[in-house]
C-alpha cells in the first residue's frame, strides 16, 4: 500500500492557513475586552464563565479545519495498491547437496566446505526468484530436505539447517548416485521448459545401490541437465578430526576427488562440469550457472490508485455547514 498526492503544490496554502492561526492568536492577546464599569462586582467574582463563553473559540479552529481540509483535497491525495504480472516460465531446479564427513575440510573459507557451499547456494537461491527449486542432501544415502519450491525462504531455512553426516549421526559415505537419482525423480514430473539439477559433491562415489553413471542416463532420458561442481583442493587438506576422548585436532588428509566421473555425468546429459577450489571459485560457478540458465519471464508491475479527495471535501463541508450554523444561533452576537 502506498500513498501520495497528485498536486502536492497546493500543500503549500497550508502555510498560509498557519500564519492565519498565529495572527488571531497574537489578536487575541493583544486586544484588551471591553468592560463596564460597576459600583460593586463582588456579588459576581465567583461566577465561572458560561458555556458558551468557553466554546466561542471552536468556531474560528472550526473555519480553519474547513480550510486545511479543502487544501489538503486539492493536493488530491491518493493511496495505491501496488500488483505483480509475471507471465512465462521459471525453471524447475533440484540442489544435490554432499554433507558426507569430508565436507569439513577447511580449505574454504570462512569455515569448511559444507558452509562455504550453503552460503554460495543461498545467493544462488536469491538470485532465482521466479524459479522452483527444490534441495537433497546425500552422504551414505540419499534424503529430500524440500520440495520444487517457490517459497525461498522456506527452502533456505532447510539449507541453514543441513549439517554433516557426522554430526546428524548417520552413516558416513558418498553416494552420487543415490544424490542423482533423488533430484532426478524430484524433476520426473515438472512441466516446466528447463529442468536442472546442480549437483555439489567432494567425492568419490562410494556408496548407495545406484551407479552415477546408470542415474546420469535416467536423467538424460527425462530432459534433465546436470550441472556438476567438485568443491576441492587437491593435495592435502586440513580436516578435523575428534579423538576418543572428544578432542578436536586438525589433520592433513589427501583431497580425492573424481573429475572424470562428474565430467561424464555433465556431458551425458548436456550440462557443465566445474572445479573450485575456494569459496569465491565457488560463488563465479554458481554465477556462471546462474547466467547460463536464464528464466523466461516478463514482470509487468503497476499501480493502481484510488483519488481520497472526496473524503477531505464532504468533511469540511459539514465542519463549514456547522460552524455556520452556530455562529446564527448558540454564538450569535447581539449587536
Amino acid at each position: 500500500m502506498t500513498y501520495r498526492f497528485e498536486s502536492p503544490a497546493f500543500l503549500l496554502l497550508l502555510v498560509f492557513v498557519a500564519l492565519l492561526v498565529l495572527k488571531s492568536i497574537l489578536l487575541r492577546r493583544r486586544v484588551t475586552p471591553s468592560s463596564v464599569r460597576y459600583a460593586d462586582t463582588s456579588m459576581v467574582a465567583g461566577l465561572a464563565p458560561s458555556w458558551k463563553v468557553r466554546f466561542r473559540p471552536l468556531l474560528p479552529v472550526m473555519r480553519y479545519l474547513t480550510l486545511t481540509l479543502v487544501i489538503v483535497a486539492l493536493a488530491r491525495p491518493q493511496t495505491g495498491q501496488g500488483r505483480e504480472i509475471v507471465t512465462g516460465r521459471g525453471i524447475d531446479i533440484a540442489l544435490a547437496l554432499d554433507i558426507s564427513g569430508s565436507m569439513a575440510s577447511l580449505d574454504f573459507q570462512p569455515a569448511n566446505r559444507l558452509e562455504a557451499a550453503k552460503q554460495v547456494i543461498q545467493a544462488f537461491v536469491d538470485a532465482r526468484e521466479f524459479d522452483r527449486i527444490g534441495l537433497v542432501v546425500f552422504a551414505s544415502e540419499a534424503f529430500n530436505q524440500s520440495p520444487l519450491t517457490t517459497d525461498h525462504d522456506v527452502l533456505k531455512r532447510m539449507l541453514e539447517t543441513t549439517e554433516l553426516a557426522t554430526d546428524l549421526g548417520i552413516q558416513d559415505g558418498t553416494a552420487i548416485g543415490l544424490g542423482l537419482a533423488n533430484a532426478t525423480n524430484m524433476l520426473k514430473d515438472s512441466s516446466a521448459t528447463s529442468k536442472v539439477v546442480i549437483l555439489l559433491t567432494d567425492g568419490v562415489n562410494n556408496s548407495g545401490q545406484i551407479d552415477p553413471m546408470t542415474a546420469a542416463n535416467a536423467a538424460a532420458a527425462l530432459g534433465v541437465k546436470i550441472y556438476t561442481i567438485g568443491a576441492a583442493r587437491e593435495g592435502q587438506v586440513p580436516v578435523p578430526l575428534r579423538d576418543i576422548f572428544g578432542t578436536e585436532q586438525i589433520v592433513y588428509q589427501d583431497s580425492v576427488l573424481d573429475e572424470e566421473a562428474l565430467q561424464r555425468i555433465a556431458d551425458t546429459t548436456g550440462g557443465l562440469y566445474f572445479r573450485a577450489e575456494d569459496t569465491t571459485a565457488l560463488g563465479q560457478i554458481y554465477d556462471q550457472i546462474n547466467e547460463l540458465e536464464q528464466s523466461e519471464i516478463e514482470v509487468t508491475n503497476f499501480t493502481q490508485y484510488q483519488e481520497l479527495a472526496g473524503f477531505m471535501l464532504a468533511p469540511s463541508l459539514g465542519v463549514l455547514l456547522l460552524e455556520m450554523l452556530l455562529r446564527q444561533t448558540l454564538f450569535r452576537k447581539i449587536p
